[in-house]
């Protein structure tokens, strides 16, 4: 059998077209996925145009939630810094932003005030439908993993979560502590509002 009867014969079945169909859609996906970005990075834009992939910012993150991007991320983020918050989220030291060479992390003091003040790496969204505060299960992790509880986070009855957009940061916390699975609060990127 030469090539050609054998590469008819995959298309006939359906063999050949399927996991160039499969390629197709994870490429689709992986376009739409949501991913934050560290503190203090510029629109996403500018981010990639100054960004050089040096990871000198994920070297210096003492929990280790800054990771460079494969090809999981799409072709046009590749080594660019990224955090997973289901993983890592970020404790908002601001030491990736002081060891930027390039700008693409603008620097931004770790005190409370200039934090709230400047970063904005997305904000916390609570999913009511899963929430098991919302169930009358009293939860309360997200709240007491939040680094501003009582400001960025409340709880009522419950110890059901409200956020509170002026003062959410969108470092993770709340999500990587989410007991519920999938987590029913996510941080909703401010790179991909």
């Amino acid at each position: 059998m030469n090539r050609r009867k054998f590469m008819h014969g995959l298309v006939s079945a359906g063999l050949f077209l399927t996991p160039v169909a499969f390629i197709g859609l994870r490429r689709k996906l992986h376009k739409k996925r949501h991913f934050l970005r560290p503190p203090g990075a510029l629109t996403e834009a500018e981010f990639k145009k100054q960004c050089i992939g040096c990871y000198k910012c994920a070297t210096a993150c003492p929990n280790d939630c800054i990771e460079m991007a494969g090809f999981e991320y799409g072709a046009e983020n590749v080594h660019t810094p990224v955090i997973n918050a289901r993983n890592r989220g970020c404790i908002l030291c601001m030491r990736c932003n002081q060891v930027c060479p390039t700008g693409a992390l603008q620097e931004i003091k770790p005190t409370e005030e200039e934090i709230i003040k400047n970063v904005n790496m997305g904000v916390a969204v609570v999913d009511k439908n899963l929430c098991f505060s919302f169930f009358g299960r009293t939860c309360g992790v997200c709240y007491r993993a939040c680094p501003y509880p009582g400001k960025a986070l409340t709880v009522g009855l419950f110890e059901q979560p409200t956020v509170h957009a002026d003062f959410c940061t969108g470092c993770g916390l709340c999500e990587q502590a989410c007991i519920h699975m999938p987590q029913a609060i996510r941080i909703k990127p401010a790179n991909q509002a």
